[in-house]
């Protein structure tokens, strides 16, 4: 049975840990080869070899994606390396800070602007020509708080609403090219950002954000991964413009149903992908991409 991605060249922002490292993982068994693109924190180096080690293709960029040259030369890579691109995958993000808006710090709030939004931008835009000639396609990270926003990460919500919304014009604009857009909105997941042991979350807030869930529980990165696949792969070769939840359900309840559900239901899937770096996710601010939003510019 052939590979859903078999002869595909991807580009995986954001590609070294969390949901990222799944992704990576999950395209590369599916036939792909993969850019694992990261900063120079990020275990990027690590999961390239695991996927080295499991016969998969892979090589990695280290580099800040929201800076325009860098964008260019994680793309170019691609190119060099394996000849095309077919799919862009804009995972990288950032989640450093909780609290209510007017005591929300400024430079969490730059922060995110350039590692949830620039870095989507730089990316899309170096990669549109390759894409097009390949009649390729771009899979976006949105979230659950850009659809419902979200109490106490007010600024994260707004950065995903401006991916997804980004997405769906860029879908009208690129579909005379063959060129699909789509994004994937996840609710919370088990990585570093919903564990107040490795994130900005507390313990009330970790509490109810899993308890919001009417699943009753965190997804897995695989099972996000999963959604990427189909949506990157020609299985999906009719869907552009569409936002893709793997949320739980939590984008369409106002309760907290999740502790209604039976502890046999809330035990999550074995996993079949070898991840190793679920929460080394990006929940604090990096200092080798930190500073004010003149950078370059």
């Amino acid at each position: 049975m052939k590979r859903r991605l078999e002869g595909k060249v991807a580009i995986v922002t954001g590609g070294g840990s969390g949901i990222g490292e799944a992704i990576s993982k999950r395209f590369a068994a599916e036939g792909a080869a993969v850019v694992v693109c990261g900063l120079d924190s990020d275990p990027v180096r690590k999961v390239v070899d695991e996927i080295l080690q499991s016969g998969g293709r892979a090589v990695g960029y280290l580099g800040d994606v929201s800076v325009e040259e860098q964008a260019e030369d994680c793309v170019q890579l691609a190119i060099d390396d394996f000849g095309k691109l077919d799919v862009l995958v804009n995972n990288a993000g950032v989640f450093p800070a909780t609290a209510e808006l007017d005591k929300y710090p400024v430079e969490a709030f730059e922060y995110m602007i350039k590692n949830n939004i620039y870095t989507t931008f730089m990316m899309t835009r170096a990669a549109l020509p390759f894409l097009q000639k390949t009649q390729g396609n771009i899979v976006s990270a949105g979230s659950e708080a850009g659809q419902m926003g979200s109490p106490m990460i007010t600024p994260y919500g707004g950065t995903k609403a401006w991916v997804m919304s980004f997405s769906k014009g860029l879908a009208v604009e690129q579909a005379k090219y063959g060129v699909r857009v789509n994004c994937v909105g996840p609710g919370p997941i088990d990585t570093a950002w919903t564990h107040k042991e490795t994130g900005p979350m507390d313990s009330k807030m970790e509490k109810n954000t899993v308890n919001g869930v009417p699943m009753g529980r965190r997804g897995t990165p695989e099972e996000v991964a999963n959604v990427y696949l189909f949506l990157a792969s020609d299985e999906a070769s009719y869907v552009t413009g569409a936002t893709y939840f793997v949320d739980g359900g939590v984008t369409l309840s106002k309760s907290l149903p999740g502790e209604e559900v039976p502890s046999h239901l809330k035990q999550q899937p074995s996993p079949s992908l070898p991840l190793k770096h679920g929460k080394d996710g990006h929940a604090e601010i990096r200092q080798e991409v930190a500073g004010t939003m003149n950078h370059g510019l």
